[in-house]
């Protein structure tokens, strides 16, 4: 799944989504409690390749790891609430 691919998943409105993603922290593993955004990018590679989990949990993580992938991380950072 691709970026744009956002903009056609069941979520109402993806702006909310990537709100959401960024401010998601991991619930689990070595990174737990760390944002997304601030998870490693081969940690990402590594659930590329292993399979992301299934749900919205595995939709941010592929989503962010196409964001790190292509050097998008600017355009997460400005919507973390910290």
């Amino acid at each position: 799944m691709c970026l744009y691919n956002i903009y056609s998943m069941n979520s109402p409105d993806p702006r909310q989504f990537l709100l959401k993603m960024a401010n998601t922290r991991m619930p689990f593993g070595k990174y737990e409690g760390r944002l997304l955004i601030e998870l490693p990018e081969p940690y990402l590679v590594w659930y590329r390749q292993k399979g992301f989990p299934k749900g919205e949990l595995g939709m941010m993580l592929e989503q962010m790891y196409e964001i790190k992938l292509n050097g998008l991380e600017s355009i997460i950072w400005p919507l973390v609430k910290r």
